[in-house]
């Protein structure tokens, strides 16, 4: 592809011509295959919640001392938390996660700060109870139940129920993806988290709305339906929509990037999750959710003679009106596919020619 072709294409100006429909079973195996990464990483390491969602203690502090991990994680043990976490977080900051301070509260700060030759007062300390971090749970799963299901009502009126089972497809493709990528890393979920996975639910429904939107635009077009099959016009709304798509999510990308490499230690959790999810809910948008509903829709009995229809006879390439054609267009392709072809004559009914009448022996 030139230079000025590739411009061209990334203006809009062009259309792709990929063949995403015909290639569905590539894009349901590289799906399927990380969906079940995920879950394998799920089950395998599990989330690593944060105090907020199961409870917990969380001290910062300068180690002014130079104190080794080991000795911090001594001093915590000697005071009632054998099981706390140290961290080193920067050049000289120790992060140390337990359970819930309660009574020994006063005498595990002194430890730390003698340990680390700090006054007490320089210890920062979160503290949230387990009921607390449950309730927060409770609510962000009521929140996302609550989402699907007003997300799959709104999808199937205003398109079809077909429709809408796709799209949540997409949705849990991107949500399964995520969250195996947050356990397999190892990297904490935040109250952010949440946050960022209802966004990303919302960015993937917006795209997948918009290119449902041209397919049941492209859907009305019978004589292109009849022509190129139901999976054809699919194929053909997608290379249409395809580099809209994608700037779409590039000028997301972008801002959302610049939060995750220069942003402070919470604009990063937000914007870890947010990165990814723009980038799953782009391709599912584009490779699972549109593929899923031409497999499904095909399988219609009027869909399946079109099928079978358009593959006994030669195929012709698709014409789409663009969004802008006028009734009048659509008129005028309708009669076209109406309008009855001149039949062939057969091979028994074709005219052989004429033999040459042999000439007459002159008598002698």
């Amino acid at each position: 592809m030139s230079i000025r072709r590739a411009i061209a294409v990334f203006r809009g100006e062009h259309e792709f011509h990929i063949n995403i429909v015909g290639r569905r079973r590539l894009w349901f195996l590289l799906s399927g295959t990380a969906v079940a990464i995920s879950i394998v990483g799920l089950v395998a390491f599990g989330l690593n919640l944060g105090i907020d969602f199961q409870g917990g203690a969380v001290s910062t502090f300068r180690n002014a001392s130079g104190a080794s991990v080991q000795e911090i994680q001594e001093v915590a043990a000697e005071n009632g938390h054998e099981e706390a976490i140290v961290q080193e977080t920067g050049e000289d900051e120790i992060r140390v996660r337990s359970e819930s301070l309660g009574e020994e509260r006063a005498e595990l700060l002194d430890a730390l700060a003698e340990t680390a030759g700090i006054d007490r007062v320089a210890i920062s300390v979160d503290d949230v109870g387990p009921e607390w971090g449950q309730q927060i749970s409770t609510k962000a799963l009521q929140g996302l139940i609550i989402f699907l299901i007003a997300v799959t009502i709104y999808m199937s009126f205003r398109f079809e129920w077909k429709m809408a089972a796709a799209g949540i497809a997409a949705m849990f493709h991107d949500v399964t993806i995520t969250a195996g990528v947050y356990a397999i890393l190892g990297r904490e979920v935040t109250p952010e988290t949440v946050i960022a996975v209802l966004t990303i639910l919302g960015y993937s429904l917006y795209d997948t709305v918009v290119i449902f939107d041209r397919i049941k635009e492209n859907a009305a077009q019978v004589a292109l339906v009849q022509r190129e099959t139901y999976g054809g016009m699919v194929n053909a709304s997608m290379n249409q929509v395809l580099m809209r798509s994608l700037n779409t999510t590039m000028t997301t990308l972008f801002p959302v990037g610049a939060l995750l490499f220069f942003g402070g230690e919470t604009l990063q959790s937000f914007a870890f999750a947010l990165f990814i999810g723009l980038l799953l809910g782009a391709y599912s948008s584009v490779f699972l959710a549109a593929p899923l509903v031409a497999v499904l829709k095909e399988r219609e009995p009027r869909m399946t003679e079109i099928r079978e229809r358009a593959a006994r006879r030669e195929g012709r390439p698709a014409r789409v009106a663009p969004a802008g054609d006028s009734e009048a267009g659509k008129q005028r392709d309708l009669v076209t596919a109406a309008a009855p072809r001149r039949p062939q004559p057969s091979a028994a009914r074709r005219r052989k020619p004429k033999k040459k009448p042999r000439s007459k022996r002159k008598r002698r």
